[in-house]
């Protein structure tokens, strides 16, 4: 797979998570090259192999541990995990482990150059804390970690016999680049957890608005049955009561009950056509409020002052809703155009295009394009939909040869 599309295809939620992920995973490769290869150039020729290669290789595991840390950690804020509390707790063992060994080696004088105590230490102790951060949930535990750390590093170094101006110096040191790499670190962990609440919350209110569309089916199924029902189950009732008296009103009352039910079904299929009230205008309207609610930039561009037959408006008014749900379920989109234009031969066109689109189909194509088709071949009219350049989706319903009337509908914008 090209690199382009390896990113391209990930959602923006995604893509937060994997430049996340790789920021903490490249700490790795700067903590061994700047810590630990910097010191074990520093005490080459000054100390003895085995003491410079030991050092070198405890900042190496180190730094595989923190990394290894950090990946839990942000599955953890992800609910992929339970929290890594066991790892944690091992890596601040290891880290503290590691701080009093190289104190004690620069008690010992084996530490040759002056600057490797205070750079392995404060690499090390900053990467932990940041890393500790992650596991954390409130700022309120967050702001303790560079604290402590930096008291730990003085105490300890006052253990040592470290002077006490050398050991306020290591202890700042330490605070700084920790309370900087917490800051960073809980930042990036707010950021990913926000970032996928926000795109689960973009998925609920697409389900909200395809179950908010249900609803109103429902209601208008309701409202032309239940009154027609009701009626036809009187009538019924009283053409039994007039047939056992052999009354000849029977047979009205039974046609009657044919022709409602006949009535019935004849609005049964309008509301199931979407012929019903059908408004072009207000589900433009409506689309453009909802992919706005949902953060996306929609502009919405018609011709006003043209009067559409009834088919037609109920036709593209399907059109434009199923665009809508799938703009919001499928892809990343940031920006959608909808756009009705209309040539002097009466042929309409409606075209709903936005970015984002993935390369290739999440799942296997649904029926809401192939219910679509149906509902425009009835019109003589034809869709298309796919992918076009520039990483966009676009969506054309055409309807040949409708008439054009006087001004009647306002015109929709962004």
């Amino acid at each position: 797979m090209k690199l382009s599309g390896w990113w391209k295809n990930r959602s923006s939620a995604g893509k937060v998570e994997l430049y996340t992920r790789w920021s903490f995973h490249f700490f790795v490769v700067i903590e061994i090259v700047s810590i630990g290869l910097a010191a074990l150039g520093s005490m080459a020729g000054k100390t003895s192999a085995p003491v410079a290669v030991s050092l070198f290789l405890t900042v190496c595991a180190h730094s595989v541990l923190v990394g290894f840390l950090s990946s839990r950690s942000l599955d953890w804020i992800l609910g992929l995990r339970e929290r890594p509390v066991r790892l944690a707790v091992g890596v601040t063992a290891v880290t503290a482990a590691a701080s009093l060994g190289v104190l004690s080696l620069r008690a010992a004088g084996l530490t040759g150059e002056p600057s490797v105590t205070p750079t392995v230490i404060v690499g090390m102790t900053c990467f932990t804390s940041g890393t500790l951060v992650l596991c954390l949930r409130g700022i309120r535990q967050m702001r303790y970690v560079a604290p402590a750390t930096a008291a730990f590093v003085g105490l300890a170094s006052l253990a040592f016999g470290i002077s006490a101006g050398e050991s306020a110096g290591l202890a700042v040191g330490v605070l700084m680049t920790s309370a900087f790499l917490c800051a960073a670190c809980g930042f990036s962990g707010w950021l990913l957890d926000t970032v996928y609440e926000l795109d689960r919350a973009r998925e609920v209110q697409a389900q909200l608005a395809v179950a908010e569309e249900r609803l109103r089916f429902g209601r208008d199924l309701h409202d032309v049955m239940g009154r027609n029902l009701a009626v036809i189950a009187l009538k019924s009732e009283l053409a039994v009561q007039l047939a056992r008296r052999e009354r000849p009103e029977a047979v009205e009352q039974m046609i009657e009950v044919q022709r409602i039910a006949r009535e019935s079904q004849k609005e049964v299929r309008d509301v199931v056509r979407g012929y019903r009230e059908a408004n072009l205008a207000v589900e433009l309207e409506g689309a453009r409020g909802v992919l706005h609610a949902a953060g996306m930039d929609c502009r919405v561009e018609y011709e006003p002052g043209r009067e559409l037959p009834a088919e037609a408006q109920s036709a593209l008014g399907w059109v434009v809703r199923e665009a809508t749900t799938n703009v919001l379920r499928h892809g990343d989109a940031r920006s959608c155009v909808i756009r009705l234009t209309a040539t002097p031969s009466g042929t309409l066109t409606l075209v709903v295009e936005n970015d984002g689109a993935p390369k290739a189909p999440a799942g296997p194509p649904g029926s809401g394009l192939a219910g679509l088709r149906e509902r425009l071949a009835v019109l003589d009219g034809t869709l298309e939909a796919g992918p076009v350049d520039g990483g966009r989706f676009r969506l054309l319903a055409q309807i040949p040869g409708q008439a054009a009337g006087p001004i009647r509908e306002p015109e929709a914008r962004a």
